[in-house]
C-alpha cells in the first residue's frame, strides 16, 4: 500500500459526497458555532471569517452545539377560542394523558442517534458477510453515506461546501471549511476523516495521524480511516502497525482486494514467509 491509496480513497470519499443528500430540514437555532475564531450569524447567511457569505437555503436554520438562542425559539400556534358553553379544545386528551401514567416510556422511544447505529450496524453486518465485491462495494458506499450525515444543518451544509473545494482543489478553502467542521461537530467522525485526507495529501503526516486518531475512537469501524493509517505507518516505516491496522480494515470490510495484497506483502516482510 503506497501514498496513492489514500489518493483513491479521496477521490471515492469525494464522489460518495456529492452522491449524498444535505440535510436541511431540521430545526434548531441559529448558528452558534464554538471554532475559534467564531462563525457569525446574520439573518438567513453563515459567515466564517476568511471565506465568502454562506447563504442557506429557504427554511434551513443552522444550529450548534449550544443549541437555539431564547430568541431563537418558534413560536406556539396559537390555541382555538372555545364555543361559549363548550370545553376547551383537547381539554379531555389532556385530563386522559394525566389520569394514564407512563403510557409510553420516554426510553422506549428510539433517537436519532440510535436510529443511526441500528443502521451502520445492519450495513457492517451486510458488509463483513458479501461474497461478491460488487455488492460490498454498494454497502461500502451506503456506509459513507450514512457518516455522511452528521444531524447539523450547519455542519452537513460546510462539509457539502468542503467536498466541493476539494473537488475542485481549493485546498485553502477546504481546510478552514473542515476546522469549522471539527471545531463545531467533534463527536462527528467524518469531520475528522476529511480533514486527515487533506492534511495527508498536503504532506502534513502528523496532523493526518491526528486526526485520524479522533475517528477512530468515535468510529471504530471506519475501513477508510483504518486504510489511511495503514498506508501513514507504512510510509513511515512501521511496517508492523501498518500490518494491524490493514487487517483491522479488512476484519471490517473483508472485500478489499488492494488491502489484501499489502496485508500478504507486509506479513512475509513482519512476519517472514510460512516454513
Amino acid at each position: 500500500m503506497t501514498l496513492s491509496f489514500a489518493r483513491v480513497a479521496l477521490a471515492v470519499s469525494l464522489a460518495v459526497g456529492h452522491a449524498a443528500p444535505v440535510a436541511l430540514a431540521q430545526s434548531g437555532g441559529l448558528a452558534q458555532l464554538d471554532p475559534a475564531p467564531p462563525a457569525k450569524r446574520g439573518g438567513n447567511t453563515l459567515n466564517i471569517p476568511g471565506l465568502p457569505p454562506i447563504q442557506l437555503p429557504p427554511g434551513a436554520r443552522a444550529f450548534g452545539p449550544n443549541g437555539p438562542g431564547i430568541d431563537d425559539q418558534p413560536a406556539r400556534p396559537a390555541r382555538p377560542l372555545a364555543e361559549p358553553g363548550s370545553k376547551e379544545p383537547g381539554r379531555d386528551r389532556r385530563e386522559a394523558d394525566r389520569k394514564t401514567p407512563e403510557r409510553i416510556a420516554p426510553h422506549s422511544v428510539p433517537t436519532n442517534e440510535a436510529q443511526r447505529a441500528k443502521v451502520l450496524d445492519a450495513l457492517h453486518a451486510r458488509l463483513k458477510a458479501a461474497n461478491d465485491d460488487e455488492d460490498a462495494k454498494g454497502v461500502a458506499v451506503a456506509i459513507e453515506r450514512v457518516w455522511l450525515r452528521s444531524g447539523s444543518d450547519t455542519a452537513d451544509l460546510l462539509m457539502a461546501r468542503a467536498t466541493a473545494a476539494m473537488a475542485g482543489h481549493d485546498m485553502k478553502t477546504a481546510e478552514t471549511l473542515l476546522d469549522s467542521i471539527v471545531a463545531l461537530e467533534p463527536d462527528w467522525a467524518e469531520g475528522w476523516n476529511k480533514r486527515a485526507m487533506l492534511r495527508f495529501n498536503g504532506d502534513n503526516i502528523d496532523g493526518a495521524m491526528s486526526d485520524l486518531e479522533h475517528v477512530l475512537k468515535i468510529e471504530p469501524r471506519h475501513f477508510v480511516a483504518l486504510a489511511g493509517l495503514g498506508a501513514i505507518l507504512q510510509k513511515s516505516g512501521l511496517d508492523k502497525r501498518a500490518l494491524d491496522a490493514y487487517r483491522r480494515a479488512l476484519d471490517v470490510y473483508p472485500q478489499q482486494p488492494d488491502i489484501r495484497k499489502s496485508v500478504e506483502k507486509l506479513r512475509i516482510e513482519v512476519e517472514g514467509r510460512d516454513i
